[in-house]
């Protein structure tokens, strides 16, 4: 980094004051763990008991429904609203300051995001973010500062990524306990197509399924035990946040989706067929699938 560039940082970084767009559950998370960090925050949102709770927790110092009420003086901007508002608000962002400032997201899909934040004027640093963790329930009331802790943080630096920004994303993710990550947008989206969207869906085709069975079977709910309790669980995501996140990783998702209804199709005809070797094979390599994953995601 040449001594200009760490000027920028150095000077942005020992003022540790952020603007921070949305106060849900990854947006008020983030600022109840910055705020326990020394770092500054002002936040918009549009729920105004939600900005009165959290600068009655001394979360943040200040709270504006819009951006433009907050003034042209701002470093650093982090959006942490549904993707297709943090699309909007990254074209509104020359207008609003012009002199431009440090952007960055948290926002579950990237490659929308990241190319939206490419053409942006030069006067803007940007870099795309998405923490790997959460609930299904939304909200400031839902936030938690430990909600990081030890989970994997993705970075999407790109060609609006400069320098200071770069470090200065690596040591805010290292400061809510998480542990950065750098990944293409590309890459990133087909990934969580597997790990993230395709649970979901999976989550809500079971729930609806169930649902449709119990019109008939008054006992299926009452019936029901752990293993649907926590594969549903999903189902209670948010719905609207969900829609953006689906339609904007709308291939990769239908690629996931395809992958596993093959293995569907598959399972039925070994069942259909009463092969039991074969289904007993393909039950025993989910198992140790998913012990793998055990070993690589927790074990490490």
């Amino acid at each position: 980094m040449c001594g200009c560039l760490r000027s920028v940082y150095n000077a942005i970084m020992q003022q540790k004051q952020l603007t921070l767009v949305g106060l849900g559950l990854m947006g008020g998370s983030l600022a109840r763990r910055l705020s326990q960090q020394g770092y500054t925050i002002q936040a918009i949102d549009l729920d105004k008991a939600a900005l009165a709770q959290a600068h009655n927790d001394g979360v943040i110092t200040a709270g504006y429904t819009s951006l433009a009420a907050c003034g042209p003086d701002i470093n650093w901007i982090i959006l942490a609203t549904p993707v297709r508002t943090i699309l909007s608000q990254l074209a509104d962002l020359p207008s609003l300051f012009p002199a431009g400032c440090w952007i960055m997201d948290l926002g579950s899909t990237k490659v929308d995001i990241c190319r939206a934040m490419e053409a942006l004027p030069r006067t803007f640093s940007a870099i795309g973010g998405h923490p790997m963790c959460g609930k299904e329930t939304g909200g400031y009331a839902s936030s938690d500062a430990s909600l990081f802790d030890g989970q994997t943080f993705v970075l999407s630096p790109n060609r609006r990524t400069s320098p200071p920004l770069r470090a200065a994303a690596q040591t805010l993710v290292g400061a809510v306990g998480a542990r950065p990550l750098e990944m293409s947008p590309s890459d990133h989206d087909a990934i969580v197509a597997y790990t993230s969207h395709l649970p979901y869906l999976l989550s809500a085709g079971l729930v609806r399924s169930a649902a449709g069975a119990a019109q008939s079977e008054q006992n299926l709910w009452p019936v029901s035990a752990s293993g649907f309790r926590d594969t549903s669980r999903l189902a209670g995501t948010n719905a609207a946040v969900m829609l953006d996140i689906l339609l904007t990783n709308r291939e990769a998702v239908l690629a996931a989706l395809d992958a596993h209804a093959e293995e569907l199709l598959a399972v039925r005809g070994l069942l259909e067929a009463g092969a039991e070797e074969s289904l007993l094979a393909w039950l025993e390599a989910a198992k140790n699938s998913y012990l793998q994953y055990r070993r690589e995601k927790f074990d490490d």
